[in-house]
């Protein structure tokens, strides 16, 4: 994955920090990607790193950043400082960018979504899309409860990439939610894949390429959707 290269920084968040690394394409980005983990791990977490290269590698801008906490309100704050952060960026003068999580961060991402698209002064497209990795739609064994309410106000396109066998996600009900929202959605499901995405009998590499050339085919076809 030759030309890209990575920069760690620290964005202002409150009177703390928060931890990030941005993976910088070769040549200069007009899209980016911001990214982050699910309750446990950090930004360094496997899937995430690999999403991130891969994108570089194919010339989107990734951003991912840590922000521990269990708090969704407290993750969704702090996803929301970081879009700030790029949006207002010398460095990267981006047309638009696409929100990503796995599992918690994924909620966190559908929460900043919901909430700008209901501001009157996030009118100028910059939000692009929402891609959630293992999407929690529901506590394991308690699915009369579903975290579904940002889902449904969410206006821009949506990507879900969940595993057929997620035990926080049961393919049927995801697709009942999927069928009300009315963003155009897609839903791609990694066969007989858990909530952590692991496979018995295939390769973690192998999933994680699955993953990241569904996330990278949907980007490129919404991009060209919005810019034909």
């Amino acid at each position: 994955m030759s030309g890209q290269a990575e920069v760690k920084v620290k964005i202002p968040f409150g009177n703390k920090s928060l931890d990030a690394i941005f993976s910088v394409p070769e040549k200069k980005p007009t899209y980016g990607v911001i990214l982050t983990h699910g309750a446990g791990g950090d930004m360094n977490f496997p899937q995430l790193v690999s999403l991130a290269d891969y994108l570089a590698s194919h010339g989107v801008l990734c951003l991912r950043f840590t922000c521990k906490g269990l708090n969704v309100a407290y993750r969704t704050k702090a996803f929301k400082t970081v879009v700030e952060y790029l949006k207002l960026s010398d460095d990267y003068k981006l047309s638009g960018v696409f929100l990503a999580g796995r599992s918690m961060g994924s909620r966190a991402a559908a929460s900043v979504v919901r909430q700008l698209s209901q501001d009157d002064d996030d009118d100028d497209g910059f939000i692009q899309g929402l891609v959630c990795l293992s999407y929690p739609l529901h506590r394991p064994k308690l699915q009369s409860k579903l975290r579904d309410e940002d889902l449904l106000l969410t206006r821009c396109p949506v990507l879900f990439v969940s595993g057929s066998a997620d035990e926080m996600c049961e393919k049927q009900l995801l697709e009942g939610v999927v069928s009300k929202m009315k963003a155009p959605k897609k839903i791609h499901w990694i066969d007989k894949a858990n909530h952590g995405m692991a496979v018995k009998g295939r390769r973690t590499e192998d999933v994680m390429e699955e993953i990241n050339v569904q996330v990278f085919s949907w980007l490129r076809e919404n991009v060209q959707l919005e810019h034909k």
